[in-house]
């Protein structure tokens, strides 16, 4: 008897070689599927490619997400092609097909979503007209998460609280100020070493900083009254409505607002809330304050049937004045915080919508700078905080 089945024959006459060209083609279809399976279920690179998060994270930084970190997803739409998120390069069509879409499922990770955490994760308002993507195939994008599930979250002049207290503030969060000078303006090398920018498309004289920046800047002699630009607690900002009463990001039809009416808030981006964030398990009171911030969670999250008839709620056909949350969101906040399109416009974010925590700085690239100062060295391999 032979025991050593498992040796092949090195030379067997009858076995065919392969061509060249079927070599080439096992090892683009290897490398596809290894490169895939690690995006989906380890890491991902990521490109920063707004000043949302300034000064934290800048334009042309290169980044790593890890999917272990809060357990990888498995896709939702599994047929589609490789390497193209949403869209085919240079076709501009679609890049999956959403004729076969899976319920969401992720696998265990090393922790939950916390408090301060830089995400990644699928924007939420790409469920809607006129794209109506899939969940895993909405753009990704990438704030700090401020909340989760259970948390009555607000802002104060500028200031995130959470749970009444004030929360943590990152080094490179930025607002807008104004100021005055007199006699000379502010040097421009002087606004480039305090990483001074200009982002309101309204007034561009207006200057964006962190607040070590702004102590600097308040040093010169020729600066006067500067102070941060924050909108007034009690007050909405016709240039800059925020959730849930944004008419560019509308939670639903008017027929489904209680009585059609839709409540003041009095809520802008630098005076919003308290606003408490879905858990899983938590069973909310329906009212005309309450349903139009929880609407969209309710019947587009989490697929139920919603109609309204005068100040009656229907779930999928049952009168109810509560419901009972399936998943847990997150409240995303970008560190700019005047030039950013986060929570405070568009609401929570599910947990499905998740994609992975921001690890560390790979490369960064200055796109402004000449070509020997591209490279921003000091930021390669930082880690995310």
């Amino acid at each position: 008897m032979n025991w050593k089945f498992w040796n092949k024959k090195k030379n067997n006459p009858n076995k065919k070689k392969k061509s060249k060209t079927r070599e080439w083609v096992d090892a683009i279809l290897f490398a596809v599927i290894a490169a895939t399976l690690i995006r989906t279920f380890f890491i991902e690179a990521y490109t920063i490619p707004t000043p949302s998060m300034e000064r934290s994270l800048l334009v042309g930084d290169f980044l790593f997400v890890s999917k272990l970190n809060y357990g990888p997803r498995t896709p939702m739409t599994p047929i589609a092609f490789p390497f193209a998120h949403h869209t085919m390069p240079l076709l501009n069509t679609k890049a999956y097909w959403d004729g076969l879409e899976l319920p969401y499922y992720r696998l265990p990770g090393f922790s939950s979503v916390k408090k301060g955490d830089v995400v990644v994760f699928n924007y939420p308002m790409d469920a809607d007209s006129p794209l109506y993507r899939p969940v895993d195939k909405q753009e990704n994008f990438i704030k700090r998460c401020q909340g989760v599930g259970g948390d009555t979250l607000s802002v104060v002049d500028a200031q995130v609280y959470v749970n009444g207290k004030a929360a943590p503030n990152p080094p490179g969060e930025q607002i807008e100020y104004s100021y005055n000078t007199v006699g000379l303006d502010v040097n421009s090398q002087i606004e480039s070493d305090l990483n001074i920018s200009h982002y309101n498309p309204v007034d561009p004289s207006i200057s964006t900083m962190t607040a070590a920046s702004a102590n600097a800047l308040k040093a010169y002699s020729n600066v006067k009254n500067l102070k941060p630009r924050i909108s007034p607690k009690g007050t909405t900002d016709a240039n800059y409505p925020v959730y849930p009463t944004n008419p560019n990001h509308p939670v639903g039809p008017p027929n489904l607002m209680l009585n059609g009416k839709q409540p003041d808030y009095k809520w802008n981006v630098d005076n919003y809330g308290p606003i408490i964030i879905p858990k899983k398990g938590w069973t909310v009171k329906l009212d005309s304050m309450t349903y139009p911030l929880y609407e969209r969670c309710i019947g587009l999250y989490e697929h139920n049937k919603l109609s309204v008839s005068g100040n009656d709620i229907f779930i999928n056909g049952v009168k109810t004045d509560t419901y009972t949350f399936k998943m847990n969101y997150y409240w995303m906040m970008g560190d700019n915080r005047h030039d950013s399109d986060d929570s405070r416009f568009w609401g929570f974010v599910p947990e499905d919508h998740i994609v992975g925590k921001a690890i560390f700085i790979w490369m960064s690239v200055d796109d402004n700078a000449s070509f020997f100062g591209k490279i921003r060295w000091s930021r390669l391999f930082n880690i995310i905080h």
